[in-house]
């Protein structure tokens, strides 16, 4: 994930761009502030997507061998 700093300029920058808005300069690094935000977020789910295992359908011994690996 991003860094604490990261995310609270994001913040800063967004309650900023609602109350009085942004610069043109601004405006640029909160765009790519949000872009890598995204692009964090993305790896992190397929990070977590990869390590879902479907266990329908399979037998007991399977089971047990993908409990035996997880422990």
């Amino acid at each position: 994930m991003l860094t604490k700093d990261k995310i609270e300029r994001i913040n800063a920058l967004s309650k900023k761009s609602k109350t009085e808005g942004l610069t043109e300069e601004e405006k640029k690094e909160q765009e790519a502030l949000r872009k890598e935000y995204i692009e964090k977020f993305r790896e992190n789910f397929k990070g977590h997507l990869n390590r879902i295992k479907f266990v329908e359908g399979l037998s007991e011994e399977e089971l047990a061998e993908i409990r035996k690996q997880q422990n």
